[in-house]
C-alpha cells in the first residue's frame, strides 16, 4: 500500500520552490501512506512522486516505475492479486520483465491493452501512468473504490494524489471551501459529490478512468464498471439449488480470501465477533486478530469478549483494545485530519484505534467491509418485506395516515406508517440518511443551488428501476455508501498508521456471484443475509453467524451528555465557524435533543461536530488559509 501524487505542467512557470520541493512537499504529505521508501521521477513537463509501504517484492518493484524505453512511467497504489496470471499472459505476449512485483504488470497491460486496463484487473487499486513521448496521463480508480484518487485542474495543468492533503501543498492550488459538498454532507454524513469539500479538487469514482492530454489541455473521466445487479426471480426457477448456491459462494469467498493473502510480509485479521469479519477469520492462513471495544462489559458497544471467544475457538491470536472515552475525544482531530473531508460516522474513531493497533504487530490486515452491500446484509434492506402488507392500502390513505402520524410525539410504530406511505426513491437515500432538505436549509445560514437527496440519486434510482426494492437499495449503497462512507474510513484510518486494509469479499469474483442472488436468498422475512449466513454456518459457531450486525459502534449518546462532551461540543458550537456557517436557534434545538432517548439528535449533532472541527484543522483562518 502506498501514496501516490504528481502533477503535469503546460509550460513552466517562475515560482519560488522548484518542482523537485514542490513534489517533496506533496510526497511528505503522504508518508503515513509509504514510510518505508520516497521516490520521485521529474521532467520538465511532469513530475510523479511515491511513497512506498513494502508488501510485495520488498527489494524491488522500486516506484515511480518506468517502461524498457522510459517513455512510459508509473505510480500505483494497491495489489493486483492475478498478477501472476497477468504476467505469464502477457510473457506470452512478447513482454519483458524485471522484478518479481505486480507494478510492473501495469506497465505492460497498459502497453498491450491501453485504457481497456482495468478491466483485466483483480484488486484494489488506483494508478497513474504518465506517458512522456506524447504527453499524456492516464489514471485509473478500482471498481469499488477500495483505493482513493483525487485531481484538480489548473491554470497550468493537472494534479493529483492520493488524498486531498497530498495536492494541497501545490502553490498552483489555493484552498476555498465548497458550499454544496457540506450541504450534501449534512443528509449522507459523507463527502457525496464527485465535487469535494475543496473546490477545485475531484475525486475520481469507483470503476472509472481518466485520461488526461497535456498538448491540448483536455481532460475526459470515463466509466468501465457498473456495479450492475441481475438477481434471479425470487419465485420460479433458479440456477440451482440453494445449497448449489451456498457451495458456490463459499467457494468463491475462500478463493478471494486466498488471494488476499499474497504477501511477503504477516497478514492480521479484523475481529468483530460477528459474522462478516468471523468468516473472513476462518478462512484466512494467518494467526493475529484484532479488535477493540468501548466500556469494560460485554455490551453491543463492546464485542471484545465475544471476538476472543471466537478467536480461541478457530485457534487464532487476539489483541483487544479498550478505548476510554478520554481517548475518543482526543482522537477525534487527528481521524478528521487523515480522513480529509468531514465524516460523520463516529466509527471512524474506533477504527483508528482498531488499525493503531494492528499496526504494532502486522504489516496488513483483511477485514469484512463490503459483505453487507454484496449480500444484503442491512437491516434497512428487510423494510420493504415488513411494509409489503401495509403497502396494499391505497396509496391516499396511507398518506392521510402518514398526515396524522407526522403530528404524533416520536413513538413506535410513528415511522412506519410514514415511511409506508412513500416510495423507495424518497425514503432511502442510503445507511445514513441526516437532515432533510428542508432542514439543512434551516440549519445552514449559506444557501447553494445543491439538489435534493432525492433529485441526486434520481437517476441512480431510474437505472435500478427494474429491480425490487430492496435491491434498489442495495444499488444506491454499493454507488455511494460503500465508496463514501465504509471504504473512505477504511482506507484513511488504516492508512494513518501505515496499514495495508484488504477487502476479500470485495472481489470481482465474489461479486459475479452475488449480483445475481435472488432477493429471498438475500432477505428473508426480517433476516438479513440470508444465504451468506448459510455460507458462514459451515465455518462459525451458529452464535456467531446469526449475529446482528454492530461493526464497533460508539456510544454516542453518553459520550454528548459527558462533561467532557458537552464541554467539546459547547467550544465547538461557539467558534466562529459556527457562527459562520449555521443558525444559532437550529443548533440549540439539537444541543436539546441529544442524549439516549427515543428520537435523540445525536448522530445530526455529530455530523455537525465533526464538521465544525474539520473546518479549523484544513482552515485555521478562515477562507484566507493557504
Amino acid at each position: 500500500m502506498c501514496g501516490i501524487c504528481g502533477f503535469i505542467e503546460k509550460k513552466s512557470t517562475d515560482t519560488l520552490l522548484s518542482k523537485e520541493e514542490i513534489l517533496e512537499r506533496m510526497m511528505t504529505a503522504l508518508i503515513h501512506r509509504g514510510p518505508d521508501q520516497g521516490k520521485s521521477w521529474i521532467s520538465e513537463s511532469a513530475a510523479l512522486g511515491f511513497r512506498r509501504l513494502s508488501i510485495i517484492d520488498l527489494e524491488g518493484s522500486i516506484q515511480p516505475m518506468a517502461n524498457e524505453t522510459g517513455d512510459l512511467v508509473l505510480v500505483f497504489n494497491g495489489e493486483i492479486y492475478n498478477y501472476r496470471e497477468l504476467r505469464r499472459e502477457l510473457t506470452e505476449a512478447g513482454h519483458t520483465f524485471s522484478t518479481q512485483g505486480d507494478s510492473e504488470v501495469l506497465l505492460h497491460g497498459y502497453e498491450e491493452w491501453g485504457e481497456h486496463l482495468p478491466e483485466h484487473l483483480r484488486g484494489m487499486f488506483a494508478f497513474a501512468l504518465w506517458d512522456e513521448k506524447n504527453g499524456k496521463l492516464y489514471g485509473a480508480r478500482d471498481p469499488f473504490g477500495i483505493k482513493p484518487f483525487y485531481y484538480a485542474l489548473t491554470d497550468n495543468g493537472f494534479l493529483f494524489a492520493s488524498e486531498i492533503k497530498g495536492i494541497l501543498p501545490h502553490p498552483s492550488y489555493k484552498r476555498k471551501l465548497n458550499l454544496e459538498a457540506l450541504e450534501q454532507y449534512l443528509s449522507f454524513q459523507y463527502s457525496a459529490l464527485e465535487k469535494t469539500f475543496f473546490q477545485g479538487i475531484w475525486q475520481l469514482k469507483p470503476g472509472h478512468f481518466l485520461k488526461y492530454d497535456r498538448v491540448h489541455s483536455s481532460l475526459e473521466v470515463e466509466q468501465y464498471f457498473i456495479p450492475e445487479l441481475l438477481p434471479e426471480p425470487a419465485r420460479g426457477k433458479k440456477t440451482g439449488s440453494a445449497e448449489e448456491w451456498i457451495s458456490r459462494l463459499d467457494h468463491a469467498i475462500a478463493d478471494s480470501v486466498k488471494a488476499h493473502m499474497t504477501s511477503d510480509v504477516e497478514v492480521g485479521a479484523f475481529l468483530s465477533g460477528g459474522v462478516d469479519s468471523g468468516l473472513i477469520a476462518a478462512e484466512f492462513t494467518g494467526n493475529r486478530t484484532f479488535t477493540v471495544g468501548f466500556g469494560k462489559q460485554q455490551t453491543r458497544y463492546n464485542e471484545m469478549p465475544l471476538a476472543r471467544e471466537l478467536a480461541e475457538e478457530l485457534n487464532l491470536a487476539h489483541k483487544g483494545k479498550q478505548i476510554s472515552e478520554k481517548e475518543f475525544w482526543e482522537a477525534v482531530p487527528e481521524v478528521l485530519y487523515h480522513m480529509d473531508e468531514p465524516s460523520g460516522d463516529p466509527s471512524a474513531v474506533a477504527l483508528y484505534f482498531l488499525s493503531r493497533e494492528a499496526a504494532r504487530q502486522v504489516k496488513v490486515v483483511v477485514s469484512g467491509e463490503g459483505a453487507d452491500e454484496l449480500f444484503g446484509g442491512y437491516c434497512i434492506y428487510c423494510e420493504p418485506n415488513a411494509l409489503r402488507l401495509y403497502q396494499k392500502l391505497p396509496l391516499p390513505l396511507r398518506r392521510g395516515i402518514a398526515g396524522l402520524a407526522s403530528r404524533l410525539p416520536d413513538m413506535r410504530g410513528r415511522s412506519f406508517l410514514i415511511r409506508g406511505s412513500m416510495p423507495v426513491e424518497q425514503r432511502f437515500i442510503g445507511n445514513a440518511n441526516l437532515f432533510t432538505a428542508k432542514e439543512r436549509q434551516e440549519l445552514l445560514k449559506c444557501r447553494t443551488k445543491a439538489l435534493s437527496p432525492q433529485e441526486l440519486l434520481a437517476e441512480d434510482y431510474a437505472d435500478a428501476s427494474r429491480l425490487d426494492e430492496a435491491s434498489r437499495m442495495q444499488y444506491i449503497d454499493l454507488l455511494h455508501w460503500l465508496p463514501g462512507d465504509i471504504l473512505q474510513k477504511a482506507d484513511r484510518m488504516s492508512m494513518a498508521h501505515s496499514l495495508e486494509l484488504r477487502v476479500p469479499y470485495l472481489d470481482r469474483e465474489v461479486f459475479q456471484i452475488a449480483r445475481r442472488l435472488p432477493p429471498d436468498y438475500k432477505q428473508k422475512k426480517q433476516v438479513s443475509k440470508y444465504l451468506f449466513r448459510q455460507v458462514a454456518a459451515r465455518h462459525l459457531p451458529q452464535v456467531n453467524s446469526n449475529r446482528r450486525k454492530l461493526g464497533f459502534p460508539v456510544p454516542l449518546g453518553h459520550f454528548l451528555t459527558s462533561d467532557t462532551g458537552t464541554e467539546a461540543l459547547r467550544r465547538a458550537f461557539h467558534s466562529p465557524a459556527a457562527e459562520k456557517f449555521f443558525n444559532r436557534d437550529a443548533l440549540d434545538a439539537l444541543l436539546q435533543g441529544r442524549g439516549c432517548g427515543r428520537g435523540n439528535t445525536n448522530r445530526k449533532l455529530w455530523a455537525v461536530y465533526a464538521f465544525l472541527v474539520w473546518y479549523e484543522i484544513y482552515f485555521p483562518n478562515g477562507e484566507n488559509a493557504s
